[in-house]
């Protein structure tokens, strides 16, 4: 009997301790969600929809936020206050208040939030894209700025781009002979422009797969927001449902690859001749490491990260905006018209399109302006975090909020553009230069994208090239031009739905 009523006594004791312990916890959230009430209830934050317990405004984003937040801003301001999940969120629409924010707060808002997948994929963030400002970040950027991404260094890059958008050239003409109908020119880009980047990057294609296939599986991760990115509390969901062994995977993957390739070119370094001049992002990076100051040597992390960033910046950005600007060539074709007769006019009868032939194509500069300005190809740029807390225009925005600012919406406000939803290159003619914060395809301020001199280049190359070598038409599936899908798909990379399926027919003088 005694050891039954100390079994009793023990289990008694135990569960009474439990319930203790939960009401415990139960107290603390409470007082902590109490505390939360009253410092909300001392500040004043932005307008704001209303949102349902536990998931604040989750309900009202759907698979294009861009979208989304532009129909929402349009309701309660171009500064608007959002909770999304748990997480604090500020939405930017208006360029004066990015003008205010470069002007004034652009240190405040140049931290980046440390989502799961970015933190798992990318060095624990410490890339230049996703790395929190500091000096670490200031060192790389400054690295990228001047040795891999200067125009000088993008000049000397120019032979790639050649070769590469010759073998385009080539490719499709193949192509066309295969299949009278009509060929896939979103495939053929995105290679392309894959091949651009592991050249430049790398110093060398990759014609196996394996590359290409964890460029895209890191481009999809990135865009993956996880249960824990919105409820902490939540994060071990993460690890049952798989998404965090995925992660882990990639980036294992990634990091393999990143090791042969540069261990590949220090080999390469000890054998070669010193005074080459033919050298990669891998080289340079390598050179910084061995011969930097004491203060800014690179770890071999950091530049997997660097390299990293090339890729998950680099060749989808690229084959987007071409996929783009081909599309609305197409639907407008006295713009496409306008575009070759001016392009063939550059060249003339010469064997190939040549870099500087460029410089003289103001009309096609134009086209490009005109799709980074409908398509950007980071509608909502890259997300950024608040330092501390900050006022903007009588609203208290609190440290660590989600910022996004809509540079979708700010490009087709029809308060700032003539017809914002029509394709017209000729509004950036005569070196037109919208105020600033009314046109950032490429961000602003100290975030701003480092890669644009690079990703201008290949962009514009690669569009003479199909411009100049072939007419176009549609498939013929196709009644008109209208048929052709312009439904986005959201991404790190926002790009078309549907792929872009046209017929070349070869051009001669």
């Amino acid at each position: 009997m005694a050891s039954i009523h100390e079994k009793f006594t023990e289990v008694f004791c135990s569960c009474i301790c439990d319930q203790c312990f939960i009401f415990f916890l139960l107290a603390i959230v409470v007082l902590k969600l109490a505390r939360r009430a009253k410092i909300k209830a001392n500040i004043n934050l932005p307008p704001s929809p209303r949102k349902l317990p536990i998931i604040g405004n989750l309900h009202q984003i759907g698979p294009l936020p861009y979208r989304s937040f532009r129909a929402l801003s349009q309701k309660h301001g171009s500064l608007m206050w959002l909770q999304l999940g748990q997480t604090q969120t500020l939405v930017v629409s208006s360029p004066d208040l990015v003008r205010e924010i470069i002007q004034t707060h652009d240190l405040i808002f140049s931290n980046r939030p440390k989502f799961t997948a970015a933190r798992y994929i990318l060095y624990g963030c410490n890339n230049i894209g996703f790395a929190s400002y500091g000096e670490s970040w200031k060192l790389k950027r400054k690295i990228c700025v001047l040795e891999l991404l200067s125009f000088k260094r993008v000049q000397s890059f120019s032979v790639i781009r050649e070769e590469e958008v010759a073998e385009l050239v080539r490719k499709i003409s193949e192509a066309m002979m295969r299949d009278a109908s009509s060929m896939n020119l979103s495939e053929l880009l995105l290679e392309a422009a894959d091949n651009i980047i592991c050249k430049c990057a790398l110093g060398k294609k990759y014609t196996n797969s394996r590359i290409k296939e964890l460029a895209r599986k890191v481009m999809i991760q990135l865009t993956v927001v996880t249960v824990g990115d919105r409820f902490p509390l939540l994060s071990w969901v993460d690890s049952l449902t798989g998404r965090i062994q995925q992660f882990k995977a990639t980036f294992r993957a990634f990091d393999a690859l990143f090791d042969e390739v540069i261990a590949e070119h220090k080999k390469v370094q000890r054998e070669a001749d010193h005074c080459s001049t033919e050298k990669d992002f891998v080289d340079i990076l390598l050179q910084h490491q061995k011969g930097g100051m004491p203060d800014s040597q690179l770890t071999n992390n950091d530049i997997k990260s660097i390299l990293l960033d090339m890729f998950a910046a680099g060749s989808d950005t690229t084959a987007s905006t071409l996929e783009w600007a081909m599309t609305e060539l197409m639907r407008n074709p006295m713009k496409m018209k306008k575009a070759q007769e001016e392009v063939r006019k550059v060249v003339g009868h010469k064997s190939k399109v040549e870099e500087d032939d460029i410089n003289q194509m103001e009309y096609m500069k134009c086209v490009v302006k005109e799709t980074l300005r409908m398509y950007p190809a980071a509608p909502l740029l890259a997300p950024r975090e608040t330092s501390s807390n900050v006022r903007i225009r009588g609203y208290d925005i609190p440290a660590k909020t989600l910022v996004y600012v809509n540079a979708w919406a700010i490009q087709r406000d029809p308060e700032l553009w003539e017809r914002p939803e029509e394709f017209i290159p000729e509004r950036h003619g005569n070196n037109q230069v919208p105020s600033k914060g009314q046109y950032i395809p490429f961000g602003f301020g100290r975030r701003a994208c480092p890669g644009m001199t690079f990703g201008l280049a290949s962009v514009e190359y690669m569009l003479a090239n199909l411009l100049y070598w072939f007419n176009w038409k549609l498939p013929t599936s196709y009644t008109s031009a209208q048929d052709i899908d312009i439904t986005e798909r959201y991404g790190l990379v926002t790009s078309k739905k549907m792929p872009l399926h046209l017929k070349p027919v070869p051009f001669s003088f």
